[in-house]
Protein backbone atom coordinates (compact mmCIF):
# COMPACT_ATOMS: atom_id res chain seq x y z
CA UNK A 1 0.00 0.00 0.00
CA UNK A 2 2.81 2.38 0.79
CA UNK A 3 4.42 1.67 -2.59
CA UNK A 4 1.14 2.35 -4.39
CA UNK A 5 0.62 5.64 -2.60
CA UNK A 6 4.15 6.72 -3.38
CA UNK A 7 3.64 5.93 -7.07
CA UNK A 8 0.46 8.02 -7.21
CA UNK A 9 2.21 10.89 -5.47
CA UNK A 10 5.11 10.69 -7.89
CA UNK A 11 2.83 10.73 -10.93
CA UNK A 12 0.91 13.71 -9.49
CA UNK A 13 4.14 15.61 -8.89
CA UNK A 14 5.22 14.92 -12.46
CA UNK A 15 1.91 16.07 -13.93
CA UNK A 16 1.38 19.10 -11.70
CA UNK A 17 3.85 21.39 -13.56
CA UNK A 18 2.21 20.39 -16.86
CA UNK A 19 -1.21 21.21 -15.39
CA UNK A 20 0.09 24.58 -14.29
CA UNK A 21 1.38 25.37 -17.78
CA UNK A 22 -1.92 24.32 -19.39
CA UNK A 23 -3.87 26.49 -16.96
CA UNK A 24 -1.62 29.46 -17.64
CA UNK A 25 -2.07 29.00 -21.39
CA UNK A 26 -5.85 28.91 -20.98
CA UNK A 27 -5.97 32.25 -19.14
CA UNK A 28 -7.69 34.88 -21.26
CA UNK A 29 -5.37 37.87 -21.48
CA UNK A 30 -7.69 40.87 -21.25
CA UNK A 31 -6.93 44.23 -22.85
CA UNK A 32 -6.67 47.39 -20.78
CA UNK A 33 -9.34 50.08 -20.82
CA UNK A 34 -7.09 52.30 -22.96
CA UNK A 35 -6.54 49.50 -25.48
CA UNK A 36 -10.27 48.82 -25.74
CA UNK A 37 -11.12 52.49 -26.20
CA UNK A 38 -8.37 53.02 -28.78
CA UNK A 39 -9.64 50.10 -30.87
CA UNK A 40 -13.23 51.25 -30.38
CA UNK A 41 -12.47 54.75 -31.69
CA UNK A 42 -10.44 53.39 -34.63
CA UNK A 43 -13.13 50.93 -35.69
CA UNK A 44 -15.87 53.55 -35.32
CA UNK A 45 -14.01 55.93 -37.65
CA UNK A 46 -13.52 53.12 -40.16
CA UNK A 47 -17.21 52.17 -40.10
CA UNK A 48 -18.26 55.80 -40.53
CA UNK A 49 -16.00 56.08 -43.58
CA UNK A 50 -17.62 52.98 -45.05
CA UNK A 51 -21.24 53.81 -44.20
CA UNK A 52 -23.15 55.60 -46.95
CA UNK A 53 -26.25 56.19 -44.87
CA UNK A 54 -29.36 54.19 -44.12
CA UNK A 55 -33.10 54.25 -43.70
CA UNK A 56 -35.09 52.67 -40.87
CA UNK A 57 -38.42 52.64 -39.11
CA UNK A 58 -38.71 53.81 -35.52
CA UNK A 59 -41.63 53.30 -33.12
CA UNK A 60 -42.09 55.43 -29.99
CA UNK A 61 -44.37 54.43 -27.12
CA UNK A 62 -44.73 56.57 -23.98
CA UNK A 63 -46.92 55.73 -20.99
CA UNK A 64 -47.62 57.24 -17.61
CA UNK A 65 -50.41 56.72 -15.12
CA UNK A 66 -52.89 58.86 -17.03
CA UNK A 67 -51.76 59.02 -20.65
CA UNK A 68 -50.36 56.96 -23.50
CA UNK A 69 -49.10 57.89 -26.95
CA UNK A 70 -47.49 56.16 -29.90
CA UNK A 71 -45.72 57.40 -33.00
CA UNK A 72 -44.28 55.61 -36.03
CA UNK A 73 -41.47 57.46 -37.81
CA UNK A 74 -39.38 56.90 -40.91
CA UNK A 75 -35.69 57.72 -40.40
CA UNK A 76 -33.25 58.71 -43.14
CA UNK A 77 -29.60 59.17 -42.21
CA UNK A 78 -27.15 60.61 -44.76
CA UNK A 79 -23.52 59.58 -45.06
CA UNK A 80 -22.48 62.67 -43.08
CA UNK A 81 -24.74 61.71 -40.16
CA UNK A 82 -27.53 64.20 -40.79
CA UNK A 83 -30.97 62.77 -40.03
CA UNK A 84 -34.44 63.46 -41.35
CA UNK A 85 -37.66 62.13 -39.84
CA UNK A 86 -40.99 61.51 -41.52
CA UNK A 87 -43.96 60.88 -39.20
CA UNK A 88 -45.90 57.92 -40.59
CA UNK A 89 -48.61 57.69 -37.95
CA UNK A 90 -49.38 58.88 -34.43
CA UNK A 91 -52.08 58.38 -31.83
CA UNK A 92 -52.85 58.92 -28.18
CA UNK A 93 -52.09 61.83 -25.86
CA UNK A 94 -51.42 65.04 -27.75
CA UNK A 95 -49.54 66.37 -24.72
CA UNK A 96 -47.02 63.51 -24.90
CA UNK A 97 -46.72 63.79 -28.67
CA UNK A 98 -46.20 67.56 -28.61
CA UNK A 99 -43.93 67.82 -25.59
CA UNK A 100 -42.02 64.53 -25.80
CA UNK A 101 -42.01 62.95 -29.27
CA UNK A 102 -41.84 66.13 -31.36
CA UNK A 103 -39.22 67.61 -29.07
CA UNK A 104 -37.07 64.46 -29.27
CA UNK A 105 -37.24 64.44 -33.06
CA UNK A 106 -36.30 68.12 -33.29
CA UNK A 107 -33.38 67.80 -30.88
CA UNK A 108 -32.01 64.75 -32.69
CA UNK A 109 -32.37 66.47 -36.07
CA UNK A 110 -30.64 69.63 -34.85
CA UNK A 111 -27.85 67.67 -33.15
CA UNK A 112 -27.15 65.68 -36.31
CA UNK A 113 -26.88 68.88 -38.36
CA UNK A 114 -24.66 70.65 -35.84
CA UNK A 115 -22.42 67.63 -35.51
CA UNK A 116 -22.80 67.87 -31.74
CA UNK A 117 -20.07 65.75 -30.18
CA UNK A 118 -21.64 63.55 -27.55
CA UNK A 119 -19.89 60.40 -28.71
CA UNK A 120 -18.49 57.96 -26.20
CA UNK A 121 -14.83 58.87 -26.69
CA UNK A 122 -11.91 59.96 -24.44
CA UNK A 123 -12.80 63.59 -25.21
CA UNK A 124 -16.04 63.18 -23.28
CA UNK A 125 -15.49 60.29 -20.84
CA UNK A 126 -13.23 58.51 -18.41
CA UNK A 127 -13.23 54.72 -18.84
CA UNK A 128 -12.76 51.88 -16.35
CA UNK A 129 -12.64 48.22 -17.37
CA UNK A 130 -14.84 45.97 -15.21
CA UNK A 131 -14.93 42.47 -16.73
CA UNK A 132 -15.65 40.38 -19.80
CA UNK A 133 -19.22 39.12 -20.34
CA UNK A 134 -21.43 37.50 -22.95
CA UNK A 135 -24.03 39.65 -24.70
CA UNK A 136 -26.34 37.69 -27.02
CA UNK A 137 -23.78 34.86 -27.06
CA UNK A 138 -20.97 37.22 -28.12
CA UNK A 139 -18.07 38.14 -25.81
CA UNK A 140 -18.04 41.79 -24.80
CA UNK A 141 -16.04 44.08 -22.52
CA UNK A 142 -18.02 45.76 -19.77
CA UNK A 143 -16.76 49.25 -18.89
CA UNK A 144 -17.77 52.04 -16.56
CA UNK A 145 -18.04 55.43 -18.29
CA UNK A 146 -17.88 58.68 -16.33
CA UNK A 147 -18.66 61.95 -18.16
CA UNK A 148 -16.09 64.74 -18.03
CA UNK A 149 -18.76 67.46 -18.23
CA UNK A 150 -22.14 68.11 -16.64
CA UNK A 151 -24.07 67.75 -19.88
CA UNK A 152 -27.58 66.36 -20.29
CA UNK A 153 -26.51 64.71 -23.56
CA UNK A 154 -23.75 62.70 -21.85
CA UNK A 155 -24.33 59.60 -19.74
CA UNK A 156 -23.15 58.21 -16.44
CA UNK A 157 -23.26 54.44 -16.57
CA UNK A 158 -21.88 51.36 -18.27
CA UNK A 159 -21.17 50.25 -21.82
CA UNK A 160 -20.60 46.83 -23.37
CA UNK A 161 -18.08 46.73 -26.23
CA UNK A 162 -18.14 43.77 -28.62
CA UNK A 163 -14.84 41.90 -28.25
CA UNK A 164 -14.59 41.15 -31.99
CA UNK A 165 -15.94 44.30 -33.64
CA UNK A 166 -15.08 46.83 -30.88
CA UNK A 167 -18.49 48.40 -31.33
CA UNK A 168 -20.78 49.39 -28.46
CA UNK A 169 -23.59 46.84 -28.23
CA UNK A 170 -25.32 47.96 -25.02
CA UNK A 171 -25.49 51.09 -22.87
CA UNK A 172 -27.10 51.39 -19.46
CA UNK A 173 -27.19 54.40 -17.18
CA UNK A 174 -28.56 57.88 -16.59
CA UNK A 175 -28.00 61.35 -18.10
CA UNK A 176 -25.07 63.21 -16.57
CA UNK A 177 -27.57 65.98 -15.77
CA UNK A 178 -31.36 65.91 -15.56
CA UNK A 179 -32.81 66.74 -19.00
CA UNK A 180 -35.06 69.45 -17.56
CA UNK A 181 -36.66 70.81 -14.40
CA UNK A 182 -39.66 68.59 -15.09
CA UNK A 183 -37.79 65.30 -15.53
CA UNK A 184 -35.51 63.53 -13.06
CA UNK A 185 -34.35 60.08 -11.97
CA UNK A 186 -34.02 58.95 -15.57
CA UNK A 187 -32.65 55.45 -16.17
CA UNK A 188 -32.29 53.90 -19.61
CA UNK A 189 -31.04 50.85 -21.49
CA UNK A 190 -29.92 51.09 -25.14
CA UNK A 191 -29.37 47.93 -27.17
CA UNK A 192 -27.87 47.54 -30.62
CA UNK A 193 -28.24 45.14 -33.55
CA UNK A 194 -25.84 44.20 -36.32
CA UNK A 195 -26.81 44.91 -39.92
CA UNK A 196 -24.10 43.74 -42.29
CA UNK A 197 -20.80 45.04 -40.84
CA UNK A 198 -22.53 47.87 -38.94
CA UNK A 199 -24.14 48.12 -35.51
CA UNK A 200 -27.31 50.22 -35.26
CA UNK A 201 -29.69 51.13 -32.43
CA UNK A 202 -32.17 48.33 -31.77
CA UNK A 203 -34.16 49.57 -28.78
CA UNK A 204 -34.25 52.05 -25.94
CA UNK A 205 -36.19 51.60 -22.75
CA UNK A 206 -36.21 54.37 -20.16
CA UNK A 207 -37.97 55.11 -16.89
CA UNK A 208 -38.21 58.58 -15.38
CA UNK A 209 -40.09 60.67 -12.87
CA UNK A 210 -41.95 63.70 -14.21
CA UNK A 211 -43.09 66.38 -11.81
CA UNK A 212 -46.89 66.52 -11.47
CA UNK A 213 -47.44 63.54 -13.82
CA UNK A 214 -45.44 60.92 -11.88
CA UNK A 215 -43.54 57.92 -13.31
CA UNK A 216 -43.23 57.65 -17.07
CA UNK A 217 -42.01 54.87 -19.35
CA UNK A 218 -40.62 55.38 -22.84
CA UNK A 219 -39.81 52.64 -25.35
CA UNK A 220 -38.18 53.18 -28.74
CA UNK A 221 -37.87 50.30 -31.20
CA UNK A 222 -35.91 50.45 -34.46
CA UNK A 223 -36.47 48.09 -37.39
CA UNK A 224 -36.29 47.69 -41.18
CA UNK A 225 -32.75 48.99 -41.55
CA UNK A 226 -31.71 49.38 -45.19
CA UNK A 227 -28.19 50.46 -46.09
CA UNK A 228 -27.81 53.18 -48.71
CA UNK A 229 -25.92 51.98 -51.82
CA UNK A 230 -22.32 53.09 -52.26
CA UNK A 231 -21.86 56.71 -53.29
CA UNK A 232 -18.23 57.35 -54.17
CA UNK A 233 -18.61 61.14 -54.20
CA UNK A 234 -20.17 61.29 -50.72
CA UNK A 235 -17.54 58.89 -49.38
CA UNK A 236 -14.69 60.93 -50.86
CA UNK A 237 -16.06 64.11 -49.28
CA UNK A 238 -16.37 62.41 -45.88
CA UNK A 239 -12.84 60.98 -46.02
CA UNK A 240 -11.51 64.40 -47.06
CA UNK A 241 -13.23 65.89 -44.03
CA UNK A 242 -11.54 63.32 -41.76
CA UNK A 243 -8.17 64.26 -43.22
CA UNK A 244 -8.59 67.98 -42.44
Amino acid sequence: MKIAMSSVSLVFLMLFPMLGRATAQAVDVLPTANEIVTRMVQQDALRKAQLNGYTATRRYVAINEHRKAEMLVGVTCASNGEKQFNILSEEGSSAIRNHVFYKMLKEETDASRRGTSTHITPDNYEFQFIRKELINDRPAYLMQVTPKADNKYLIDGRIWVDAADYSIVRIEGSPARNPSFWTHNVHFVHTYQKVGPFWFAASTHSMSEIRIFGDAELTIENSNYTLTPDNHTAKAEYLAGLAR
